[in-house]
C-alpha cells in the first residue's frame, strides 16, 4: 500500500494506529502529544503511567481510547543539536521501531506526524527527508497504508532550491485559465469584425472565419473550448475552467495523430499498454505498483479489467514507476483518455520531473503537495 502526505489532525484520522511523538516520559506534553492526549482521553494517560517511559528512538504501543484508532504509538524523537550527534540515526529508529510494531499488531493503516520537528528544533526539510526514506523502504516489502499528517500546510517544507526551481518552471510555462478566456474574446472579436468574405466564393458559417482568423495561435482542442466560452457567456468560471484543464493542450506538446495511427491504437487498452510496457523493462507486477505508490487491489483490478479507466493520477503515476521519457508517457496517458496541459500547475509539475529525469514518486508528491496539488498514486 501506498505513503500518502496530508493535510489533517492526526487525532482525526481514521486508521488502525497513530503514532504520538512523545517526550521520554509518555505522561503527555505539549504539540501533537497534548493534542492526542487530550482527544483520547484520560483512559490514554493511565495506560501510558504503567509503560515506564521510552527512551529516545524507541516506541512503545497502547490503546487508542477516544481517538478514531485501535492503537497509538508512542516514539521519541531526538532533540537538534547540529545534526552531528546522531540525530539522524535516532530519528529513523523512530520510523523504523513505529512500523514494526504497527506489523506486529496486524495494522494496515498507520498515520504519523513530522517526527522530531516541532520544540524539538529537527529542521523541518530533513526531518521530511528522513521520514519518507525510512517509510519507502518499509513499504518495499510490507503492504500497509502509511501517511504524513500536516495539520498546518504552512508548515511544510521542500527543499528551497528545488521550490525555487519549481515555481520558475512553473513561472515560465503556466498558461493560466484567463489567458485563454481573454485572448479568445480578443481573438474572436478580431475575426467577429473582419468583412465577410464573398460567399459564393468563400461559404460558410462565421465559426470557419473565426477558425482561420487565429489557427495559429490555438490548437483544435482549445479552439473547441474557446467557442464554448463564447457561445455560453452564462456559465460560472469554474466550468469554464474545468473545460480548459480537461480539453486544451499546449501546442508544443500537442501530437498530431493521423486517422491510421488513431485507429490503430483502438485495440490496445490502457490496461495492455500498462502490462505490455512492464514486461519491456522487466519489471514484475509488484516492483512497479510499489514504484507507482499504489495499492495491490488496485493493480489486480487494472490487471483483470483490459477497459479500466484509471484517474489521471494513477496513470501518471505508472509512466513514473516505468520511467517513460515525456512523449511516452503521453502515451499512457492518452490510453487514459488525458494528456499534460499548460494549464494545470499538476502537469507543469509532473512535466518538470520527468523532463529532469526524476522519477522519485516521493519526491515528485512532496513537491506536488508543497503547491497544493493532488499526489500521485492512492
Amino acid at each position: 500500500m501506498p505513503l500518502k502526505i496530508i493535510n489533517e489532525s492526526i487525532t482525526r484520522i481514521h486508521c488502525d494506529a497513530i503514532v504520538n511523538a512523545a517526550n521520554r516520559t509518555l505522561l503527555g506534553g505539549g504539540g501533537v502529544d497534548g493534542a492526542i492526549h487530550r482527544a483520547a482521553g484520560e483512559g490514554l494517560l493511565k495506560e501510558c503511567k504503567t509503560l515506564g517511559g521510552c527512551d529516545t528512538g524507541d516506541a512503545k504501543i497502547t490503546g487508542g481510547y477516544d481517538l478514531p484508532c485501535r492503537f497509538v504509538i508512542h516514539t521519541v524523537g531526538p532533540v537538534w543539536h547540529g545534526g552531528e550527534n546522531g540525530e539522524e540515526k535516532l530519528l529513523r529508529s523512530c520510523y523504523r521501531r513505529s512500523l514494526e510494531l504497527a506489523l506486529e499488531h496486524d495494522c494496515e493503516s498507520v498515520a504519523f506526524p513530522l517526527i522530531s520537528s516541532g520544540v524539538y528544533g529537527y529542521p523541518k526539510d530533513k526531518a521530511l527527508d528522513v521520514a519518507v526514506d525510512e517509510i519507502a523502504k518499509f513499504l518495499i516489502d510490507h503492504d500497509m497504508l502509511v501517511y504524513i499528517a500536516f495539520f498546518d500546510r504552512s508548515v511544510y517544507c521542500i527543499d528551497s532550491d528545488l521550490y525555487r526551481k519549481l515555481s520558475r518552471y512553473i513561472d515560465e510555462n503556466y498558461r493560466g485559465f484567463n489567458e485563454y478566456h481573454y485572448a479568445a474574446h480578443a481573438a474572436m472579436a478580431a475575426a467577429d469584425a473582419a468583412p465577410m468574405p464573398d460567399k459564393k466564393m468563400f461559404p460558410g458559417k462565421r465559426s470557419s472565419r473565426r477558425k482561420s482568423a487565429f489557427s495559429g495561435a490555438f490548437s483544435k482542442v482549445e479552439f473547441d473550448v474557446i467557442e464554448d466560452i463564447k457561445d455560453n457567456e452564462e456559465n460560472s468560471d469554474d466550468i469554464l475552467q474545468e473545460q480548459v484543464l480537461e480539453a486544451s493542450y499546449d501546442n508544443a506538446s500537442k501530437v498530431t495523430l493521423s486517422l491510421k495511427d488513431m485507429l490503430g491504437q483502438i485495440d490496445e487498452s490502457f490496461s495492455e499498454m500498462l502490462l505490455r510496457k512492464i514486461d519491456e523493462k522487466g519489471m514484475t507486477d509488484v516492483e512497479c505498483y510499489k514504484k507507482a505508490n499504489i495499492d495491490r487491489k488496485l493493480f489486480s483490478k487494472i490487471r483483470s479489467d483490459r477497459l479500466y479507466k484509471p484517474s489521471k493520477p494513477t496513470a501518471i503515476a505508472f509512466a513514473v514507476a516505468l520511467e517513460l521519457p515525456l512523449e511516452e508517457a503521453k502515451d499512457l496517458l492518452m490510453k487514459a483518455g488525458f494528456a499534460l496541459s499548460h494549464s494545470s500547475k499538476f502537469d507543469i509539475i509532473i512535466e518538470y520531473f520527468i523532463n529532469n529525469g526524476n522519477y522519485n514518486i516521493y519526491e515528485i508528491n512532496e513537491a506536488l503537495f508543497a503547491f497544493d496539488q493532488v499526489t500521485l498514486g492512492v
